[in-house]
């Protein structure tokens, strides 16, 4: 099975580091040109690919009677990562103001295990500082999603 990963891998690099053939990967005179960076990226994935898929070859795989993780480190993960994808869906739909202030709180109430009052008091004063350095001291809008619950402050 590591094998058939690590082949897909490799090809998964490989059509990335042939793109960025494509693209002209270079070092001009005024910088890296397009496809620069993704060539590279894309060589340590082949290379990678290329040392799991070589060790799986021989017999080098991970042993299969050791867990790669157990029970209590998962629930800890999922603790973060599934309200890190749900936060990525509300930047989208409300924008990244409000879903980080629901976001800061909920993270400190829960994980944090502070009271409401300060949760809810220091994401909003974040996001509020957030909101001023970029709109109106650097002019730099950021993404308010498509229901756009900002749109009451004029920006």
């Amino acid at each position: 099975m590591e094998a058939i990963v690590a082949a897909l891998l490799f090809a998964f690099g490989a059509t990335f580091v042939y793109q960025s053939v494509e693209l002209g990967f270079r070092w001009a005179s005024d910088g890296p040109q397009s496809g620069f960076f993704p060539f590279y990226v894309a060589l340590i994935i082949c290379g990678s690919s290329l040392t799991v898929f070589v060790n799986a070859l021989r017999g080098k795989a991970g042993r299969r009677d050791e867990s790669f993780v157990e029970r209590g480190q998962l629930w800890k993960v999922m603790q973060v990562l599934i309200p890190a994808a749900i936060f990525v869906l509300g930047v989208q739909l409300i924008g990244i103001y409000v879903s980080s202030a629901i976001y800061i709180a909920l993270f400190m109430r829960f994980l944090g295990k502070y009271s409401w009052v300060k949760s809810v008091l220091i994401a909003a004063i974040i996001c509020v500082t957030l909101f001023f350095m970029f709109e109106i001291w650097f002019q730099v809008p950021l993404y308010k999603g498509t229901w756009d619950l900002t749109s009451w402050t004029g920006y």
